[in-house]
């Protein structure tokens, strides 16, 4: 026991991480909207776009939203998604001090069942935030897990540093639903009209949330990738991966966010892009 002890505590995990969001080449606002804060039972502490820390105690939420509504609406929605998001997760650390265990799952459902109703109920009383709603993919890092929470069709993808790429979160469309029964390719699922017609967000008029919640254990050297769908609108899931793992020499300069975002928007740029990647590593 006393090896093992000796083992972790010379074992310190850090993260580092990039974001980006870009307006797109024919959009006139941005809808879309990224966090990245740590936070314990005192406070909440927003973190940059760039930036690296140790898990010293305290934990790591990244997040990406996309806002979907009528003139401003949809920017809105996306910054209610990432705003609420400080109300409720440091609570989680008070309980845990009275010995009220939550558990991170049913944090994470609370968390985005509120969001929801409020939302909704700024749709119902405020006629300019009528139809508003909004997608939010979020990766809450602990010591030894990622949890993760998604709803609409941001995707979160893991690079696992040996493994297979994966991503994690399902699209909430019928496209998406019929791309995971392997009865329409990649390539279809992105040219489709009626690919970006979602049955789950957050806000609109979902009667019924019910988000993908779940955990993955980590490693050094994995990485983490958050989007919203004007990336992978203009490049596929591989292309992805090449971007953080391989990037060609044009773009080898930029950071993996960058990466992502630029080579999104040259190869479409029709809608607003963001880009979170997280990387872990050891100290």
């Amino acid at each position: 026991m006393g090896d093992n002890a000796s083992q972790e505590s010379a074992t310190r995990l850090n993260l580092s991480w990039h974001g980006r969001t870009d307006v797109g080449r024919f959009r006139k606002n941005n809808e879309d909207a990224f966090l990245a804060l740590t936070f314990d039972a005192r406070e909440v502490r927003y973190l940059g776009k760039d930036g690296s820390a140790t898990m010293d105690g305290d934990d790591f939420i990244f997040a990406v939203s996309d806002g979907m509504g009528g003139a401003k609406a949809g920017e809105f929605a996306s910054k209610i998604a990432v705003d609420k998001i400080t109300d409720l997760l440091p609570k989680t650390f008070s309980l845990a001090a009275m010995g009220i265990d939550r558990g991170c799952s049913q944090t994470l459902g609370e968390l985005f069942s509120r969001i929801h109703r409020e939302m909704v109920t700024m749709g119902i009383h405020y006629e300019e935030c009528r139809g508003m709603g909004a997608t939010l993919s979020l990766c809450w890092f602990t010591p030894d897990k990622m949890h993760f929470a998604h709803v609409g069709d941001s995707r979160i993808y893991y690079l696992p540093m040996d493994g297979e790429f994966k991503q994690l979160t399902h699209d909430h469309t019928h496209v998406g639903h019929l791309l995971r029964q392997g009865k329409i390719s990649e390539f279809e699922a992105k040219t489709r009209p009626d690919r970006n017609i979602l049955n789950q967000a957050l806000g609109g008029n979902i009667q019924k949330l019910d988000p993908q919640i779940a955990s993955v254990d980590y490693l050094p050297g994995d990485r983490f990738v958050l989007c919203t769908d004007g990336v992978t609108d203009g490049i596929s899931s591989q292309r992805i991966h090449a971007l953080v793992d391989s990037p060609p020499a044009n773009l080898s300069e930029l950071n993996s966010a960058e990466r992502i975002i630029k080579d999104a928007k040259d190869e479409s740029g029709r809608d607003n892009l963001t880009a979170v990647t997280v990387r872990i590593g050891e100290t």
